[in-house]
This record gives C-alpha cells, sequence and structure tokens, in this order.
C-alpha cells in the first residue's frame, strides 16, 4: 500500500515543497540564462527509464548553441560558458527535474 499509494503523495508533497523553497532561485538562474545564452531556458532530452519506458527531463540550458561555419555544433568545450560551468558545479541546471 505504501509504493502505491503514499510513496506518490509523498514524492509529490516533497517535490512541491522544494519548488517553493528553491523558486527564488530558479527564478534568478532563468533570468540568467536568457541573459547569457538566450532562449530556450530549458533543455529537454528522451531518456529510457523503468522497464525502458521514455521520459523526458528537464534542465537548465547549461550550453550555447554556437556552431562552425558548416552549421555543425561545436564541440561541448567549446559551447559550454562560464555561467553554465557554475550551474553545472552548483547542480542548479538539475533543479526543473522537480516538475
Amino acid at each position: 500500500m505504501y509504493k502505491h499509494f503514499f510513496k506518490r503523495i509523498l514524492d509529490f508533497i516533497a517535490a512541491l515543497l522544494l519548488l517553493i523553497l528553491f523558486s527564488p532561485i530558479m527564478l534568478w538562474a532563468a533570468w540568467r540564462i536568457r541573459r547569457e545564452l538566450g532562449s530556450p531556458v530549458l533543455f529537454t532530452q528522451a531518456r529510457p527509464g523503468l522497464n525502458a519506458e521514455i521520459f523526458k527531463i528537464y534542465k537548465f540550458r547549461t550550453m550555447s548553441d554556437e556552431r562552425d561555419e558548416n552549421g555543425n555544433l561545436l564541440p561541448d568545450e567549446l559551447r559550454l560558458k562560464g555561467f553554465g560551468t557554475k550551474l553545472r558545479a552548483s547542480s542548479i541546471d538539475e533543479l526543473p527535474q522537480l516538475f
């Protein structure tokens, strides 16, 4: 009963409380990303979960979308900017996963 009913409720309540607690940090991060890296602010990726079921994961964007003269994305090391490095080091880029 805990696994199927109470865990879901407790997870929801914990995520809601953490969203409220971290919302000022998330708003600040979104503003800085928008200012320094542009739009979109969130990065979405499809990943396999339990029983290989695909789900979407949301993170703050930490890399620019800079491209070379042929239109190919630059290597990750060149696209990761100073602010993006700080977001990753502090794990602030993971906060949208609370949604």
